[in-house]
């Protein structure tokens, strides 16, 4: 297993954050249903503009008859480690809303933003319940789009693989050399008091 203790905050915050990070070593174990939910519920306490929660997550379980339709969404790189997941999810946003008071829908600026936080939300829940969430921006979003019937005015956003973490020594060579957690910018180069320098 991979030891995410090697990763060091430069300011207090809770070890939930250190803990989370994006496997591709799991086990193929299957996530109950209930366990899921939970996943999902904590996406759906997201913070949102106008409180319109315009995320939507799609998704199968392994060993149903729609787990061949998500991994095959995968580029081939992914599938190759995705097909040992529990579960596989297509985080969709809608672009629209409903104003407090309009009788028409509006555009909403923020649903990508919005839908980041309950992908977010759903992947720190998933570290906390012992199970791993790994994001992905390799898949084939015009035919999810197709397939899965997404609406018009919805974005597809990220594919999510979801599994209990395994030995890296499932995987190919190459990865498993790359199989543990990422580190970070600090601090003093993404927040910036009164803006950027002129």
């Amino acid at each position: 297993m991979t030891d995410a203790t090697a990763r060091h905050a430069d300011h207090p915050i809770d070890t939930l954050f250190l803990q989370r990070w994006s496997p591709r070593a799991f086990t193929g174990e299957a996530i109950p249903e209930a366990e899921l939910a939970t996943l999902f519920e904590a996406a759906r306490w997201a913070p949102s503009a106008y409180n319109s929660q315009p995320w939507r997550f799609l998704y199968a379980r392994r060993d149903t008859a729609h787990w061949q339709k998500f991994l095959g969404l995968l580029v081939p790189f992914n599938q190759s480690w995705a097909n040992r997941a529990a579960a596989l999810a297509i985080l969709v946003s809608n672009s629209e809303f409903q104003p407090p008071g309009a009788d028409q829908p509006a555009p909403l600026r923020s649903h990508s933003l919005d839908a980041g936080a309950a992908w977010a939300q759903l992947a720190l829940q998933a570290t906390r319940s012992g199970w791993y969430a790994h994001g992905m921006a390799g898949f084939d979003a015009e035919r999810a789009a197709v397939e899965l019937n997404v609406p018009a005015g919805y974005r597809v956003e990220i594919a999510i693989a979801i599994g209990r973490l395994g030995d890296k020594s499932i995987l190919p060579d190459a990865l498993q050399a790359r199989e543990q957690p990422s580190g970070r910018k600090p601090v003093a180069q993404f927040a910036f008091e009164g803006g950027f320098a002129a």
